[in-house]
């Protein structure tokens, strides 16, 4: 299902500069555009002269997003565009960008943001918890992936940007089913990076730390105390602060983008693994102990 909300013109072909990425007069396709760090995507790239259509499953939710971001359209050639789809299933997502394309012409950019987490201890987890974490994680951003392809292939070149996590590096108590979502995305990344390199189709990964989002919200729900004790040292970035690092580092074509401490910490795990599995496990251990104290102390 596909709904114009509010469009100005027609968009320009989008420009790549030397090494810069030139977002104004371009188009962009953001997966999982609705809500936290994909909608900041969106806003972000509309204020750097893009124009954008966002993708969600939930229709309301894509409504109050369009609205949130029509006012911030500043050029004759901008829109914002909504498109209603599950990004896993490439049935029912192929004729939507089939249309797009055909109405708007090929995008320069394509924005993976589609994911979730679903913090739990591994006894509690079911095989369903496992496939349907990959299925959202995983294959919600290689389907849009490989519906574009095509039409990036026949322009002569695109972009593609994917959204990983900290956790794409790195494991900890709590993400068992999470984790290897976002280390499939880094396999992924790297694999698209090598292969499309000759048809001028760049790729980047984005490793957010910790972000204030309503996923981030829903997460805290369910997120064992060791989790929450190990990750609460740190503050969480807003959602848009994580977004403008985000398309900064898409504008430098960098590969890897790793907003805050994210970079810091992948350096650490790069270098001094076992360094970080000790501090990790030490954390886990002091965690635990705080737990049993208060445990003991409510008897």
């Amino acid at each position: 299902m596909r709904r114009c909300i509010l469009a100005a013109g027609t968009t320009t072909t989008g420009r790549q500069m030397g090494r810069q990425f030139e977002f104004r007069g371009s188009s962009a396709i953001v997966c999982g555009g609705s809500r936290g760090i994909g909608l900041e995507t969106a806003r972000e790239l509309i204020r750097r002269g893009a124009s954008v259509c966002i993708v969600a499953r939930d229709g309301g939710a894509l409504d109050q997003a369009a609205l949130s971001l029509s006012p911030g359209l500043h050029a004759p050639e901008q829109f914002v565009e909504t498109m209603r789809c599950d990004t896993t299933d490439a049935d029912h997502l192929q004729p939507l960008i089939d249309d797009y394309v055909e109405r708007r012409g090929v995008p320069q950019l394509l924005v993976n943001n589609v994911g979730y987490a679903y913090p739990q201890y591994l006894q509690r987890l079911r095989l369903e918890d496992f496939r349907r974490n990959m299925d959202v994680n995983y294959y919600g951003q290689l389907v849009p992936t490989l519906t574009l392809l095509p039409h990036f292939l026949a322009a002569g070149g695109g972009y593609i940007a994917n959204v990983s996590s900290m956790l794409g590096y790195m494991g900890m108590v709590g993400y068992a089913s999470y984790a290897p979502t976002k280390f499939a995305i880094v396999g992924l990344s790297d694999a698209l990076r090598n292969e499309l390199h000759p048809h001028n189709i760049g790729i980047s990964v984005l490793y957010p730390p910790d972000t204030e989002t309503d996923g981030y919200e829903k997460e805290n729900l369910t997120k064992p105390e060791e989790t929450r004790r190990m990750s609460g040292k740190v503050k969480p970035m807003s959602a848009a602060a994580v977004a403008k690092v985000f398309v900064d580092g898409i504008a430098r074509r960098r590969y890897a983008i790793m907003p805050g401490q994210a970079g810091l910490v992948w350096r650490l795990n790069r270098y001094f693994p076992a360094l970080v599995r000790r501090v990790l496990d030490r954390e886990h251990e002091q965690a635990r102990a705080l737990m049993a104290r208060r445990n003991n102390a409510a008897r």
